[in-house]
């Protein structure tokens, strides 16, 4: 098995390199910001001509929003969240598929968040984001399926990361990204179109449209949260 890893952290991304080829993996690496679409392009459509993608995973993403002193995100901070969670996912896709669809199989696996079914106040652009993720992703989904290539939008909650180590508030049913890994793969084995976990949250967030909101407003005040600065 060969992997096509990428990232913008040089050191982050060798070290789970190491990792992958010690579990037996071949790898190939991508050092990056998923905004240069030259690079990006450049790197897949080479990795695709030599290992024919099977498993498409888009997983970049950044979060930004309330600071400690109360103040929201500004225009800049919020392109910037759309151009890497949204485009730079939507790129992605359309760096390998004309290859997965002239195969006829592939599975395009694209990570949104819960966040993109129940919007958070304290992210508005990471919501939209996400939202706007979920949205390509299932619409993707039904476009692709006379052409044998799946696609799967994974809507995970709180998974123990560095993104989450920069959420300061609560974060029910935070789990660790092993066990997140391995929902993740069963719901792609089962070809999943909406994989959403912890369950309970999951569900709760795609009834929130249909809540007043009133109601929503107050069953979530105690899970207001700021973004520590780096």
């Amino acid at each position: 098995m060969t992997l096509g890893l990428t990232g913008r952290d040089a050191g982050r991304l060798a070290a789970v390199a190491a990792q992958s080829g010690e579990a037996g993996a071949a790898v190939v690496q991508g050092v990056f910001d998923v905004r240069d679409r030259h690079a990006l392009t450049g790197f897949l459509g080479a990795f695709d001509a030599d290992h024919p993608v099977d498993l498409l995973v888009a997983n970049a993403g950044v979060l930004e929003g309330r600071q400690a002193d109360g103040t929201s995100e500004d225009g800049e901070t919020a392109r910037r969240v759309v151009e890497i969670n949204l485009l730079g996912a939507i790129d992605t896709v359309h760096a390998v598929l004309p290859g997965m669809t002239g195969r006829a199989s592939g599975h395009i696996v694209l990570v949104s968040s819960l966040a993109g079914l129940s919007p958070v106040a304290d992210a508005p652009a990471y919501s939209a984001s996400k939202a706007g993720l979920l949205g390509y992703g299932r619409a993707l989904r039904t476009a692709l399926a006379p052409s044998g290539v799946r696609v799967s939008v994974v809507c995970p909650g709180y998974v123990a990361s560095a993104m989450t180590d920069s959420h300061i508030g609560k974060q029910p049913g935070k789990i660790g990204a092993p066990a997140a890994a391995r929902l993740i793969a069963e719901g792609v084995a089962r070809n999943r179109a909406v994989i959403g976990f912890p369950r309970v949250l999951f569900r709760l967030a795609m009834i929130t449209p249909f809540v007043p909101e009133a109601i929503n407003r107050a069953a979530t005040r105690d899970l207001r949260f700021h973004v520590a600065r780096k």
